[in-house]
């Protein structure tokens, strides 16, 4: 009898154990989740140190794009672009690129873009003078103010603003090379010429930019 007692004893153990997981699984289906929402994922590697969001590092892709083709516009410039001149005139595709993507993307971001790009583009020794800084941003902050109070956003209104921007920035670097005595009033058909070289690229350059802009949802609201 004894040795009976003592084999019925773990079989007592496992039902008991049985009949407690049942039970355990029975109300774990009534119990409500830790968290109702999911915090976004930070990435993975040393992109969860940063603690980025998916949408915070979209923004900073569509801005290093927008760095990158100033960067790459510039270098056309200088390298290629500069040996071919129209009537003593070349274009001018750094400021046009700068202007654009100010212009396109508003006052709210596109003054501090245009600040920031216009500046690099001083260091980069490829502008006029350092005069091309307050040129820049108050073309930019101009015509960006006026189509924002008279036009709607578009390919249109976008690429005639920035053109009107360009102009007036070539024509204060002929008036920046008057007073320096840099050039000379009869030159002032090249600087007109440049800036319509360079207004004519923003055509087909304006797609491009657009596309970028919508990385991450468009930052505009209008």
């Amino acid at each position: 009898m004894a040795n009976n007692s003592r084999q019925n004893r773990p079989v007592r153990r496992t039902t008991r154990s049985r009949v407690r997981r049942r039970s355990e699984g029975l109300f774990s289906r009534f119990r409500q989740p830790k968290y109702e929402f999911r915090p976004d994922t930070l990435g993975s590697g040393w992109l969860k140190r940063l603690y980025l969001t998916q949408l915070q590092r979209l923004n900073i892709l569509k801005w290093f794009l927008y760095a990158l083709l100033c960067v790459l516009f510039l270098v056309l410039q200088d390298v290629i672009l500069s040996r071919f001149q129209v009537l003593g005139a070349t274009t001018d595709l750094a400021p046009a690129v700068i202007l654009l993507i100010s212009v396109l993307v508003g006052t709210e971001y596109g003054s501090i873009f245009v600040l920031v790009a216009s500046t690099l583009y001083w260091f980069s020794g490829s502008a006029p003078g350092a005069y091309c800084i307050a040129l820049l941003c108050f073309a930019s902050i101009a015509v960006s103010l006026f189509r924002q109070a008279c036009w709607r956003r578009g390919f249109s209104s976008t690429v005639l603003c920035a053109g009107v921007a360009l102009m007036v920035y070539e024509a204060g670097v002929f008036l920046a090379g008057i007073l320096l005595g840099l050039t000379q009033w009869g030159r002032f058909y090249r600087f007109a010429l440049t800036g319509a070289m360079s207004w004519a690229v923003m055509l087909p350059l304006y797609p491009l930019c657009f596309k970028i802009g919508l990385i991450g949802g468009q930052p505009w609201k209008e």
